[in-house]
């Protein structure tokens, strides 16, 4: 997958660079530039001090010397100040400057920190949607393995009000999916065990809630589903109903090239449940749909799956953001779409 969040120490990271939050001036400072700077080595704080002062946004590159990663890329983020002084715009271009330097290097392997919410106080939900912005922009033009790693549980930026509503989701599946074990050892308990019983019908699936949207014909779909045919050939058809470019939706699934052509070129391709999940919401399926193209993989949506039910959440409600899925998915502990 060509963006993937993990958590992990970033000076462990086996990439072609890693990226440096660095101050201006050529000293060593906290956080991930100490971090850097001791798994290095005191060559690497030479390096510095021969570039000397750097303005903020700017980028550098050294080596990494005795980092498994190749290459530092030293950036200069902004500090946070209230977001009076164009601070996203600058956080935004230094994104942009690391992304453009590690192209003009050819790198095809990065990894970036949590730039600007440490040290620099950027709230926490506004620099993970400046990272996923820019380098998803970037990935729709260009081919590179991007990694932001997070460090510590609590650097998790999703809001709360949406990991509040993904987990109520969750619950409210898995007390649907006892509701049969429930409903018969209610019927046959005693009437005053009944009385003080916590059912109500309000633990119903609420059925109305399953809407869909044209964005492909169902007919033709289910004409498809009908057909002999397997996943790949399935799967490019729906592309073709799209009248996107193939690149389009895969940049979408968040899926590299090399994936992609294995399936194009590969009538019996098997992919993972979570390479079909990530194409559904590159087609922006609707829940129908989505079973539809599991089902040509072997694969279902289980009610017992967390994955599978936050996935649910936003096909439900038509957010087919990748990137804020797996932010999700990130938060609760959950592979990824777009895995192999």
């Amino acid at each position: 997958m060509p963006f993937e969040i993990v958590r992990n120490d970033i000076t462990n990271m086996d990439v072609d660079a890693i990226v440096n939050p660095a101050s201006r001036k050529a000293v060593v400072g906290t956080g991930v530039d100490l971090a850097v700077n001791k798994k290095a080595g005191p060559k690497l704080f030479e390096a510095r001090k021969a570039i000397g002062e750097l303005s903020v946004s700017s980028t550098v590159l050294t080596a990494g010397f005795d980092l498994q990663a190749s290459f530092v890329i030293h950036a200069v983020c902004p500090r946070w100040k209230g977001g009076l002084f164009g601070e996203e715009d600058l956080l935004r271009k230094t994104y942009r400057n690391v992304l453009a330097l590690a192209k003009e290097n050819f790198m095809s392997s990065i990894a970036f920190p949590f730039l600007g919410a440490g040290n620099n106080a950027f709230p926490k939900k506004l620099a993970m949607r400046i990272a996923t912005e820019e380098i998803s922009c970037f990935l729709m033009e260009n081919e590179m393995q991007i990694y932001l790693v997070v460090y510590e549980k609590e650097s998790l930026f999703i809001s709360e009000k949406l990991f509040s509503d993904v987990r109520h989701y969750i619950d409210d599946a898995y007390i649907a999916e006892k509701e049969p074990e429930l409903r018969e050892f209610f019927v046959s308990a005693p009437m005053p065990m009944r009385n003080n019983m916590p059912f109500s019908d309000d633990m119903q699936c609420d059925a109305s809630a399953d809407f869909f949207y044209e964005s492909v014909s169902v007919d033709i779909e289910d004409w498809l589903l009908e057909q002999d045919i397997g996943f790949s050939e399935y799967l490019l058809k729906l592309i073709d109903l799209t009248g996107e470019k193939d690149s389009v939706i895969y940049n979408k699934a968040n899926i590299d090239r090399k994936h992609f052509s294995k399936i194009r070129n590969n009538p019996d391709y098997r992919p993972s449940k979570s390479t079909v999940l990530a194409f559904a919401v590159a087609l922006e399926l609707d829940l129908e749909g989505t079973k539809a193209l599991l089902e040509k993989a072997g694969f279902a949506l289980s009610r017992s799956s967390k994955r599978d039910l936050i996935v649910e959440f936003f096909i439900k409600n038509e957010n087919y953001n990748i990137y804020e899925i797996n932010e999700t998915l990130f938060a609760f502990d959950q592979t990824l779409l777009g895995a192999s």
